[in-house]
């Protein structure tokens, strides 16, 4: 039988009986006891496991990619295989069992693209992306910063990395005026659904356009003062560029709990970005409908007097 080496000077068969091989392994550690997978561990596996799969290229997305980002047990392992021939790979999933026992998983289908999102049980994660080579780009778009673990024909040496994706940039007086136009227009949904008592309506206007805004302001004030940085995918980064008072007042507005907590979030929401608006407006030299927004904080205090 022919023998190939592994990592760890260990001979293994290949061909299928390499999945039982790695299989048996993988069993083995989670057996052995509950400790979680060390990232060297995990790297190499998913580096054998593309080796026997003759993946093409294999690189690493995310926050292990991000210098900034918190380094702690919930990091999951954003790869990509770039394959040659993605029908063969995902007729028979049954090489997914190589990386461990699945508590849960998730099966994609993104655009030409194969998704696994996969949590083990060891508490490890694994975000599994499949990429025809010939769709390469598509991925690469998707992705902010990468780092290439294997590439041996240099199929990644063509494309640039999207460092600016999450990039936050200086507001225009445009996008500011819509941006406030947005956020007074809404709350008067918010409003209508407390009114209304109805929980969820008025919740997902509140954070999730109301309160997108106020976020919106408050990367063009850090962009404002600092430039253009990277606040991260959705806003994580945000709260390290400005006061601590700052995320706490925003933090505060989070409770949902009840109606009259979401009355007493809105009114919040609405002094904080009245007062957030006029500091950028000052400071970028941008015209602020200051009458607007007393009228609509008027309009809410006015229309929701016993919540």
């Amino acid at each position: 039988m022919e023998l190939v080496k592994e990592c760890d000077n260990e001979a293994i068969p290949v061909d299928g009986l390499f999945y039982r091989h790695l299989l048996f392994k993988t069993k083995l550690k989670e057996l052995a006891g509950a400790k979680m997978r060390t990232e060297p561990e995990m790297l190499d596996l998913i580096l054998q496991t593309a080796k026997s799969l003759k993946v093409e290229a294999v690189a690493l997305s995310g926050s292990r990619t991000e210098a900034q980002a918190l380094k702690d047990e919930f990091q999951d392992y954003d790869v990509v295989y770039v394959v040659d021939d993605l029908d063969n790979l995902t007729i028979d999933l049954s090489w997914l069992d190589s990386f461990g026992t699945r508590i849960i998983e998730q099966h994609n289908v993104l655009g030409n693209r194969r998704l696994y999102l996969m949590l083990f049980q060891d508490g490890n994660r694994i975000d599994l992306t499949l990429c025809p080579k010939e769709h390469m780009k598509e991925w690469v778009d998707s992705e902010a910063t990468y780092t290439v673990l294997e590439d041996k024909k240099g199929l990644f040496e063509s494309y640039s990395q999207n460092l600016e994706r999450y990039w936050t940039s200086l507001a225009t007086e445009t996008d500011f005026k819509k941006s406030c136009n947005e956020f007074w227009w809404v709350s008067a949904y918010v409003v209508k659904g407390i009114c209304r008592n109805q929980v969820i309506y008025a919740t997902d206007h509140l954070y999730n356009i109301c309160q997108q805004e106020l976020l919106k302001i408050l990367a063009w004030q850090v962009a404002s003062e600092r430039g253009v940085v990277d606040i991260g995918k959705n806003n994580k980064y945000l709260f390290n560029y400005l006061p601590a008072e700052i995320e706490k007042d925003f933090s505060n507005l989070l409770d949902f709990s009840s109606l009259d907590k979401i009355t007493q979030s809105l009114l919040a929401t609405m002094a904080l970005f009245h007062h957030e608006a006029q500091n950028l407006a000052q400071k970028m030299g941008f015209d602020y409908d200051k009458e607007v927004a007393e009228k609509m904080i008027k309009y809410a205090e006015e229309k929701l007097p016993d919540h």
